[in-house]
């Protein structure tokens, strides 16, 4: 009883009375309809991460099969990692220049996806002032846009660390010959793949946050100035 009259004198002081917390299973199943309706756009925003991880993924990769070749000792096969310019003696270590290649690729990526979704916000104030007119709280605004780039992110990662292991285990496989696929470090390559993924994922988690906060501070009354 003292629940009801507290919430009759929130409405009467002009306060909306607190929403029930929508659960995070809802929230996924509207972000997944805002990536339906907006495919076009997701594609495009996945494909940097798509090719920011395939970069890391396949030099990652790359690094691990040449050190497996290196470690068989074969004369003949020594003889052709020379030809490529490998050193047999040190094996293939990633470069102080490479790396900061990939640092900047991947920077590169995560301001994309910030840059797009913080688009997405300014293009959907309409949508975001009418949930909230309809009682929605900020936190499920916040979950919607946080999964939503999120999962631009994480479904991109995965793609692109399974297209640089193709191709790296294809070029590989070019270069070296059946012995690639002969001598695969799986478990170093396991260990890449899990790296290259968790990479994506906070990368893009991070680049998420921002405009997830910019969405949910959106007031109801900013959506009644935007024309149509």
């Amino acid at each position: 009883m003292g629940a009801v009259v507290d919430k009759a004198t929130n409405v009467d002081n002009g306060q909306v009375p607190e929403q029930t917390d929508i659960s995070w299973a809802i929230a996924f199943r509207v972000s997944l309809a805002g990536v339906r309706r907006r495919f076009g756009r997701s594609m495009i925003t996945m494909t940097g991460v798509v090719l920011a991880i395939a970069f890391l993924s396949y030099m990652l990769a790359t690094e691990s099969i040449i050190n497996a070749l290196v470690n068989l000792n074969d004369d003949q096969l020594n003889t052709r990692l020379q030809q490529m310019g490998i050193n047999i003696f040190r094996g293939v270590k990633t470069e102080p220049m490479t790396l900061l290649l990939l640092g900047l690729t991947l920077l590169t990526c995560m301001v994309g996806i910030t840059n797009s979704m913080l688009m997405a916000v300014t293009e959907r104030v309409r949508e975001i002032g009418t949930l909230k007119c309809l009682g929605a709280r900020d936190e499920f605004i916040l979950k919607t846009y946080f999964i939503e780039s999120s999962l631009h992110g994480i479904c991109g990662a995965v793609i692109g660390l399974v297209l640089g292991l193709l191709v790296a285990i294809s070029v590989c496989a070019y270069n070296y010959g059946h012995q690639t696929l002969l001598s695969l470090p799986v478990l170093s390559l396991a260990g890449n793949l899990t790296v290259s993924l968790l990479i994506g994922a906070v990368m893009t988690v991070t680049a998420s946050l921002f405009p997830a906060y910019v969405a949910a501070r959106k007031q109801p009354v900013e959506a009644l100035r935007v024309e149509e």
